[in-house]
């Protein structure tokens, strides 16, 4: 979920428009998809990797990875969710199950008190954690039927878990706050059918639920409250992330839709930073501020409050007693999510979307080898720089440094801490490409990066890397980076226009989530009005072949998304997120034997029904 509106009300001073090869770029991307793939790495992209790098153009006419039956355009459209003939699936954890067998039923509306017990609302982002076991012969494998599920709760609007616009009481506020945030949860196969067990690991982390902070901005005045206060809460949690050390990591997005302002002296008014966040007097409507002073935006001893969202948030999921970490060298933004991958000399990369209309792309390095640092006892995401994206209209691009190394943050800035509380800022004052609102971000295993642009209707002048003027419906950009993933250059490509698929059977629109397997196969999942008469859905391609192909839909109104897989990658988890948009005249989905028909954002399991890899 994102604003409609841009608060980047810099991009004319800062970002250079880039239109001369729009024309010619267009007219070629207008072939659709075999056209597309046959440009990329090519022309002007002749600084780009070699020819074994597994991209279409060293591989067009390859055996599709792609074996199932699509989801046509005439099934995709209904009250229920469609899959592919050749997969099977089932419910799991919806919205207000308990955590632990046993525990505190759904009941609706929630009380603060049971709702910290249940799953949470908001099915967005999430990961499976396996549990090693020990096989006949005393050897140790990742189990693919037992392990825990880390999920993030993304947001629930007060009607959908309230009945009413408006909280009328603290313990309304509280009961929202408690149903968001993320849900570890022990989860087992059992026979055919997956289950939540009892779990020391399983818990609830919310918007009260105590927080540290780690990094350059740890400890900054900016994230000082005058009554002193401790950090509490996580909210709006997206996207998502895994390091190689096992930990997960949940996005805050659009944390400004939680503050507001009472304004009871009717003078406070957003400074030009907290504007550049969103922050306004009314807020996004949830109406905290109301009842809980910690989102007041004009309370004066919480002044400073809102800083302490818009972080990547650090998860040890096999470690329930340690506190949620803020990692604040990662930057402030509405992340969408962070992708982590290893690049050059073991150095951690986190590529990060900031899912505004006109906002960036951005990348981080860690310093040094990841195991050395935790041997020396740092945590890499501690350690690094961090870069935005300018994408050339010729097909390059450069990673710019966000640090006091750069004369011009240097003069903004009075130290590295403040420039990470105001990394929107810093982005403008390099002249970063501004782009139709970046979100989920996929490493492909031959270095491709892609990124989903979800839409920009307010863009009223195309550029190369963003080449529709309106552009309602979406693309997906790819690129690789020089150095594997650490180098400051990048050669790219627009990979996939959603505006060539419409009236085809491949139609969507509104790219959100996205994942790449480790065969090449690449995951796109939408979250806006889908044309064709389609609900929301999730698709798999092969740039390799060009295949593209519709594996499910879900329900009226609702969004797709969120990717998880087993290590044999035999069973996937895929979440519906507010069916009908929380409306039971909508949908009832999933209509689970509990009497309730208030609609229950959901994860569903798919699986081939004769096996194999999902997305085969």
């Amino acid at each position: 979920m994102a604003h409609d509106d841009a608060s980047n009300r810099s991009r004319k001073r800062t970002f250079p428009e880039i239109l001369q090869a729009r024309r010619s770029r267009r007219a070629v991307l207008a072939g659709g998809l075999a056209t597309a793939a046959s440009t990329f790495f090519a022309g002007s992209m002749v600084l780009a990797a070699p020819a074994s790098s597994g991209t279409w153009a060293a591989n067009r006419g390859r055996k599709s990875l792609i074996g199932f039956a699509p989801v046509s355009v005439a099934e995709g459209g209904g009250p229920w969710p469609a899959v592919s003939t050749d997969y099977e699936w089932d419910v799991l954890i919806p919205w207000g199950d308990p955590l632990q067998p046993g525990g505190p039923a759904f009941e609706w509306p929630p009380t603060a008190a049971l709702q910290a017990e249940q799953i949470g609302i908001g099915h967005d982002g999430m990961w499976f954690f396996p549990f090693r076991k020990k096989d006949s012969s005393g050897s140790r494998f990742e189990s693919s039927r037992h392990g825990l599920l880390a999920l993030n709760n993304e947001f629930g609007l007060n009607m959908h878990i309230l009945g009413k616009p408006e909280p009328e009481s603290l313990a309304d506020v509280r009961a929202t706050q408690h149903a968001i945030g993320v849900t570890i949860v022990e989860l087992k196969k059992q026979g055919n059918k997956w289950q939540t067990v009892k779990s020391r690991y399983s818990r609830r982390i919310h918007a009260n639920t105590p927080m540290a902070f780690s990094g350059p901005a740890a400890g900054h005045e900016l994230l000082q409250t005058i009554n002193g206060n401790i950090p509490l809460g996580t909210v709006n949690n997206c996207a998502n992330g895994v390091t190689p050390w096992g930990t997960y990591l949940t996005c805050e997005e659009n944390f400004d839709d939680y503050f507001g302002a009472s304004n009871l002296n009717g003078t406070w008014t957003p400074s030009l930073a907290q504007q550049r966040y969103g922050l306004s007097n009314e807020g996004g409507g949830y109406g905290w501020h109301k009842f809980d002073r910690r989102f007041d935006l004009s309370d004066p001893e919480y002044a400073n409050e809102e800083n302490r969202f818009g972080w990547v948030v650090e998860i040890d999921p096999m470690n329930p007693v340690q506190p949620p970490v803020k990692r604040t060298a990662l930057g402030r933004m509405k992340h969408e999510g962070a992708t982590v991958t290893v690049g050059r000399g073991a150095r951690v990369v986190v590529y990060m979307g900031d899912d505004e209309a006109f906002d960036y792309i951005y990348k981080f390095v860690s310093g040094d080898n990841w195991k050395a640092m935790r041997a020396r006892g740092e945590n890499p995401l501690d350690h690094g720089i961090l870069y935005v994206a300018r994408f050339n209209e010729d097909g390059s691009g450069e990673w710019l440094e966000l640090s006091m190394n750069v004369p011009d943050i240097a003069s903004a800035f009075p130290d590295l801490g403040a420039m990470l509380v105001n990394t929107r800022s810093a982005a403008d004052i390099v002249g970063a490409t501004a782009m139709d609102r970046p979100e989920w971000i996929a490493v492909a295993g031959n270095g491709d990066v892609y990124g989903t642009l979800t839409n920009n209707g307010g863009r009223a002048t195309a550029d190369a890397a963003n080449p529709l003027a309106p552009n309602p419906d979406g693309h997906i950009i790819r690129w690789r980076d020089a150095d594997r993933h650490t180098g400051l250059t990048f050669t790219w490509d627009i990979y996939l226009i959603a505006e060539d698929t419409h009236g085809t059977e491949d139609s969507f629109s509104d790219p959100d989530g996205l994942w790449a397997d480790p065969d090449g196969r690449l995951f796109i999942q939408t979250d806006g009005g889908q044309k064709d008469g389609l609900n929301n859905q999730m698709l798999v391609a092969d740039p390799a072949s060009g295949d593209l192909r519709r594996l499910l839909t879900g329900v009226t109104d609702c969004e797709i998304t969120g990717i998880a897989v087993t290590p044999d990658r035999r069973t996937m988890f895929v979440n519906v997120q507010h069916p009908g948009n929380g409306d039971p005249t909508v949908t009832n989905f999933p209509a689970l034997p509990d009497g309730m028909t208030v609609p229950r954002d959901a994860t569903i399991v798919i699986s081939r029904k004769r096996g194999g890899v999902v997305g085969s």
